[in-house]
């Protein structure tokens, strides 16, 4: 039988697997007497066993079969979960993905899990916890040793391509101490020196912190970004005192690759002392995440089957062009007047409509995709960085493009690093300041207008605005007079410019100045947008503004003037009639009474420069109230023309910075109406 016909499936449903292992055992971790998760933990590893070796991978097959021998033994209640367990289970889990990564890749999943089976085992004849006892003393020795192999993780590699990208150059940098060197940790220090005058470190290895501590041999290797020459920066490295050799290496996008998967036999027995070591005699440190907003239900077998997203696209498009022909039908039957006609023409509305709703659909993927990895990220996080923080995610049932969600994968993850590494305070800190040791981070979606809005908030420390404001100037950001004019808000978005960074120490996840900017750079281009609001000693909240880049939505149709606009349907509350004397006067604002408050008044002709539409000299004028979260405005317009279902048609770099404006429609009638964003009205 040929299994290359099933290869795609059994990556599909082994990363499916893998995904709700993770989510269960971090649910497990959180509650350890909770049978339950054990037991659809161990149905999803009996399963992925099962399929690997069907489809002849043995080192997958071998590895699952063991952590399957250790959750027996839970389920049975012959065997307690302890911190030990957890984390060989999840270095387990590590390998596992790797090995599909691999597949993934073309390769054959193969993989030296000794070290990982090893362990295993020892958690089933109960002999670890002798060993765990002697770990701690071995795991010092493994922290002074050089790195093998520069790995870097997801982030790290997005940040690496987008340099390479924008023109710069990866360097792998190997640097060797005399053997005579006394003050280890003062050379690092003037090696990063010169590296950063002229460039980005993104990695070191060993740590930081751990070069700062004098944790290393003699040798240490940093990956690099920069615009200068291999030579330069060798020969710079080389006259400073004590520094035996220097040597830089260039990387290409496939080394990256092969870094950011490293061989799992490095990442097996770099994984042993440490799934062994000190990590299993800390506190925990890190709560599984939270999700509200969602019931659990029970299982339901899914029917499903695996399409191209090419010929997704194709359909969208075709429909949408039906879509246009329909607009021009009704159009032609309202003229015509026959009956048949008219008759036909509603039936195939109706029809069009519910395949509308189907071929919408069938795009959209919920953001959970996405959220699902979050939970172990920040919980192997939180335990490096020694805090205690709990995750809570709302609304991942939140759908998005799939185009959109297979982008938004990198700011994620580093707007969560970022909040966890300079946001939350230590556990020493919160208490000093009065909060609960165990920090909070919220990860939220929601649908709004035409838009789908992502935050990320947490209760930490916030944005010291004095200090971003002295760095911004430090870095030649701006000057002096132009910060003097700036409010908190603009203050608090400065941390966005490229190179900016408020951290007084580098570490592996910040401090160097690279990643604000590239969230930025990657919101923008999908065509959305970043801000960050914060307040000092209470914490900050990042929101991401995404387009649903949705083909067709529905909209009311306006005129202003000979013009025809049309507004999305999901951002409009209400519609009506408002008189010239009931206009009110605020700080030079209008305004208007709206439901027992005061919202503002905005003028679209004025917004849009129209030229043959001047509102106030009307005595009457038509309004709509559009809303964005807790925000209301009021849209004067000419007049209401009705609802209609339209295509939405990106039109590029043609408009220009065209102030208000999403896009374009071709109606019944064959003109162009322009759409409206109401987000952009707020600003």
């Amino acid at each position: 039988m040929d299994m290359n016909a099933y290869l795609s499936m059994f990556i599909d449903e082994s990363q499916d697997h893998l995904q709700a292992l993770n989510e269960n055992l971090l649910k497990l971790e959180g509650d350890p007497a909770d049978l339950s998760f054990v037991q659809v933990i161990f149905r999803s590893a009996h399963t992925l066993k099962g399929m690997s070796a069907t489809m002849g991978f043995e080192d997958m097959a071998s590895l699952t079969h063991e952590m399957e021998n250790v959750l027996d033994l839970v389920r049975n209640s012959k065997l307690s979960m302890d911190e030990f367990i957890f984390d060989v289970l999840f270095k387990g889990l590590d390998a596992l993905e790797t090995m599909v990564e691999d597949i993934k890749g073309g390769g054959e999943g193969k993989a030296d899990v000794r070290s990982i089976v090893a362990s295993l085992k020892s958690i089933v004849d109960g002999s670890y916890k002798s060993r765990a006892e002697t770990a701690a003393a071995s795991a010092v020795a493994v922290a002074s040793m050089p790195s093998g192999e520069a790995a870097i993780d997801e982030f790290q590699l997005s940040v690496l391509k987008q340099s390479m990208d924008s023109g710069l150059k990866a360097l792998r940098i190997d640097v060797s101490l005399v053997e005579s060197c006394v003050l280890k940790a003062a050379r690092a220090y003037m090696v990063f020196n010169v590296l950063e005058e002229q460039g980005e470190v993104v990695k070191s290895i060993p740590s930081v912190t751990d070069l700062e501590q004098e944790k290393f041999d003699r040798s240490f290797t940093v990956i690099f970004v920069t615009s200068g020459s291999e030579e330069q920066l060798t020969a710079a490295i080389s006259g400073i005192s004590e520094v035996e050799a220097a040597r830089a290496e260039l990387l290409d996008a496939a080394t990256l690759e092969r870094l950011a998967r490293p061989e799992p036999a490095a990442a097996a027995s770099a994984g042993t002392a440490a799934s062994a070591g000190a990590e299993a005699q800390q506190a925990r440190s890190a709560k599984p995440a939270r999700t509200e907003g969602k019931q659990p239900a029970a299982p339901v077998a899914n029917r499903t089957i695996r399409v191209d997203i090419d010929r997704l696209d194709a359909l969208i498009n075709l429909f949408s062009e039906l879509l246009i022909d329909r607009s021009r039908l009704e159009q032609l039957s309202s003229e015509i007047g026959r009956t048949e006609l008219t008759e036909t023409v509603e039936h195939l509305s109706r029809i069009s409509a519910d395949l509308q709703d189907i071929v919408l659909k069938l795009r959209m993927v919920p953001v959970d995709s996405v959220f699902n990895r979050f939970p172990r990220m920040i919980r192997d996080i939180a335990k490096s960085l020694d805090k205690k923080v709990e995750l809570v995610i709302t609304g991942a049932d939140t759908e998005l493009d799939r185009t959109v969600i297979d982008e938004i994968g990198d700011p994620l993850v580093h707007l969560l690093r970022n909040s966890l590494d300079h946001g939350l305070e230590t556990t020493e800190g919160r208490l000093e300041a009065g909060k609960p040791e165990t920090g909070t981070i919220w990860l939220r979606a929601y649908h709004s207008g035409n838009h789908v809005f992502i935050e990320v908030e947490e209760d930490g420390r916030g944005i010291n605005g004095e200090k971003v404001k002295a760095k911004a100037i430090e870095k030649g950001v701006l000057s002096e007079q132009e910060a003097a004019k700036l409010t908190p808000d603009e203050i608090s978005n400065l941390i966005f410019a490229p190179g900016f960074s408020t951290a007084d120490q580098i570490s592996d996840l910040s401090g160097r100045g690279v990643g604000l900017d590239v969230v930025r750079t990657k919101i923008v281009s999908l065509g959305g947008n970043v801000s960050v609001e914060s307040k000092e000693g209470f914490g900050s909240k990042f929101s991401i503004q995404l387009p649903l880049t949705l083909s067709i939505i529905t909209a009311m149709l306006v005129r202003l003037g000979s013009e025809k606009y049309a507004i999305p349907l999901t951002s409009i509350v209400e519609t009506g009639i408002l008189k010239r004397d009931a206009i009110l006067s605020v700080h030079g604002n209008r305004m208007m009474t709206y439901r027992n408050a005061v919202i503002p008044i905005v003028s679209l002709s004025k917004v849009l420069e129209a030229p043959d539409f001047h509102e106030e000299v009307e005595e009457e004028s038509e309004y709509i109230v559009i809303r964005k979260g807790e925000k209301w405005a009021a849209v004067i317009v000419d007049d209401f023309i009705g609802q209609s279902d339209i295509v939405l048609k990106s039109m590029g770099a043609y408009l220009g910075p065209t102030p208000a404006v999403s896009g374009a429609t071709i109606l019944g009638d064959g003109q162009v109406a322009l759409i409206i964003d109401p987000n952009a009205l707020f600003k």
